[in-house]
């Protein structure tokens, strides 16, 4: 699936630190240990509409995280997914009287435009749920063989395929749990919520995923060998696509706090199943989630704010950019005209103090800025030493001699904070 254009990253002055973030798993902030190449996933959208706020938080969160391994010296592997069919799209696609793949193609151009705007870097492989589909049907031949997963059959007339659906069988894994640190109670209560089916008759326990929807009348389907025609289950196309491109025991999973549980968990699991190692990610890392009026911002709620709509009204992609990073990424917040305000004036700021041909020196800046990128995504902190460095320049030269024993001004510091606020930021001035 073609993905967007990446955008340019300029080179700047040193090196940075090694980065360390919030582990889900462990409960504790850890280095990243990447080796040459950073191998991270990022769970991408399912497109029955537009790219809401939340999700630009969550992926200018990860792209901020990979420009940070990028510029502490690291290649950076990236992979996402599109879940081009899912029972969302379906539903969405026949309440509005349209094909579900003009919608999903609709939607995944507009999000490839969001992203652009607002100088995300491309992942390397975008990958649809449907192009996974061979990889899924081996996956899920292979547990079944193993006796990892199990057949359900489909009630009286429903399908139209004899096969059944298949689940995966939870008590076959040891690390069940690992992922999000939950017990079984925890689970239960928004399992069904988050797209599980907790009263599927015939299931050896509530909580199995889903692996393989048999086809039924009116659904789409693809052929499935033994399993018969039909679709993946959800996890189940994120787990075969990250095997597929990252391997086993990569650095960074990635993706909103909603996924934690199940779709984090279940995923893991599988891919413990399917290839007998552990852990399936080194390191699990979630965007806290944005609200809108004291509720979390969902499609489900109804209650979004759209890049593209925010973007048609002539708001600049780098304030939207911007009003992200005033926020840190563990940190629920709420998105406010305020909020946009702010970061309108600030973008407008930062272009006043990098408009003269001299500056306060950038070196002690562009430093801080990659400190605080190293300490768990300190992106507020980032902000705040640029505000004092464009501070100092708006006041002039003059500003300095109290402060920096009358260093002066430096030809040429302008661009260098301007190259670092685009390639450590992402923000171009």
């Amino acid at each position: 699936m073609k993905s967007w254009p990446s955008p340019f990253i300029p080179a700047v002055p040193g090196t940075g630190l090694p980065v360390h973030v919030y582990d889900t798993a462990s409960a504790a902030v850890r280095q990243l240990r990447p080796g040459p190449t950073a191998r991270m996933y990022v769970c991408g959208i399912t497109p029955y509409d537009a790219t809401h706020i939340g999700h630009a938080a969550t992926y200018v969160t990860f792209d901020l995280l990979g420009r940070a391994l990028r510029d502490a010296g690291h290649e950076v592997l990236y992979v996402q997914n599109v879940t081009d069919v899912d029972e969302p799209l379906l539903q969405r696609a026949a309440r509005d009287g349209v094909s579900w793949q003009a919608l999903a193609e609709d939607e995944i151009a507009l999000f490839r435009e969001d992203m652009t705007a607002l100088a995300v870097i491309a992942p390397d492989h975008y990958i649809g749920a449907v192009e996974g589909v061979p990889s899924v049907v081996k996956a899920v031949t292979d547990l079944l063989s193993e006796g990892t997963a199990y057949r359900v059959e489909l009630p009286e007339g429903e399908g139209i395929s004899g096969a059944g659906d298949v689940y995966f069988d939870l008590s076959s894994a040891t690390d069940f749990g690992s992922v999000s640190r939950w017990d079984r109670d925890q689970m239960m209560a928004v399992y069904a919520e988050r797209g599980g089916d907790p009263e599927r008759a015939g299931k050896r326990d509530e909580l199995d995923p889903l692996l393989w929807r048999a086809a039924r009348t009116g659904e789409p389907s693809w052929p499935g060998g033994d399993l018969g025609d039909g679709r993946p289950g959800w996890h189940i196309e994120c787990t075969t696509i990250a095997l597929d491109y990252l391997g086993m025991t990569f650095d960074v999973q990635g993706g909103g706090t909603d996924l934690v549980f199940p779709h984090h968990e279940m995923s893991a699991v599988q891919a413990c199943g399917i290839t007998g190692a552990a852990p399936f990610a080194l390191a699990y890392v979630h965007q806290a989630m944005v609200g809108l009026d004291g509720e979390k911002m969902s499609k489900s709620k109804g209650n979004l704010v759209f890049v593209s709509t925010l973007r048609r009204s002539g708001v600049d992609p780098m304030a939207i950019r911007l009003a992200v990073l005033a926020h840190h990424y563990r940190t629920p917040w709420q998105w406010t005209d305020q909020v946009l305000e702010q970061a309108q004036q600030r973008l407008a700021t930062w272009r006043a103090g990098l408009s003269g041909n001299g500056g306060p020196p950038a070196g002690s800046t562009i430093e801080r800025i990659r400190e605080c990128l190293a300490n768990d995504l300190d992106a507020p902190g980032a902000l705040d030493a640029v505000d004092e460095w464009v501070l100092q320049s708006l006041q002039g030269p003059a500003s300095l001699a109290s402060t920096q024993a009358g260093d002066g001004f430096e030809l040429g510091a302008p661009g260098l904070v301007g190259r670092a606020l685009d390639a450590l930021l992402g923000v171009r001035l």
